[in-house]
């Protein structure tokens, strides 16, 4: 029986839930710190609402700067900075045609983890 509540006095080998096999194997299997640190920091760029709102709306259709901003209510400036920072983190791609840049998803694991997120999240 695990109880963590009460490991002040006690050994680690009585503390452990799990056999030395099982610790071990899962100890093996653990990213690097540095990936950790990589996916929490990823993790967080969905943190932000105007974030997941333009990734959502691209969800559908590769959008100009303008169009989302409108499409959104917000300011060019506002959606240009949210698209640096998605940009930065692989997150979205553009293309330019003349004058005018397209963005989109950068890959369908994007758009996998905005699709999988709203299931959790309608549950």
């Amino acid at each position: 029986m695990c109880f963590g509540s009460r490991m002040k006095g006690i050994t680690m080998e009585e503390y452990l839930c799990l056999d030395d096999e099982q610790v071990k194997k899962i100890s093996d299997e653990m990213p690097l710190d540095e990936m950790l640190y990589d996916l929490a920091e990823l993790y967080k760029v969905f943190g932000d609402t105007t974030r997941i709102r333009i990734l959502y709306a691209l969800l559908e259709s590769e959008l100009c700067v303008n169009d989302m901003a409108v499409l959104l209510n917000m300011s060019q400036t506002a959606v240009s900075h949210q698209l640096r920072v998605l940009k930065n983190n692989k997150l979205v791609k553009f293309r330019k045609e003349g004058k005018i840049v397209f963005y989109s998803l950068s890959d369908d694991h994007v758009r996998s983890i905005i699709e999988i997120g709203m299931e959790h999240v309608e549950e």
